[in-house]
C-alpha cells in the first residue's frame, strides 16, 4: 500500500492501529479517556477482545445488581 495514495483518514487509522499493537499497556487507559469525549466505538476499538468482553460482562453484572437492588 502506497502512502501517497492513502487518504488522510485511512492513514490516521492505520497509524492508530499500529500504535495500539506496539503500546498495548496503555490501551485500556486510552480507551477510557477517549470514552469521555468519544463514542463507544472508540472505546471498544482501543481495547483487545478480552478487554471488550470484560467491559460487556461488567455492564451486564452491574445491570443485574441494579435490577435486584432497586426492584
Amino acid at each position: 500500500m502506497s502512502t501517497t495514495k492513502e487518504k488522510p483518514k485511512d492513514r490516521r487509522e492505520r497509524l492508530r492501529q499500529e500504535e495500539i499493537k506496539t503500546n498495548s499497556a496503555s490501551n485500556i487507559g486510552d480507551g477510557f479517556n477517549r470514552s469521555h469525549s468519544g463514542s463507544f466505538i472508540d472505546l471498544v476499538g482501543s481495547l483487545s477482545w478480552k478487554g471488550t468482553g470484560t467491559l460487556i460482562v461488567i455492564i451486564i453484572i452491574s445491570y443485574i445488581i441494579y435490577s435486584l437492588l432497586f426492584n
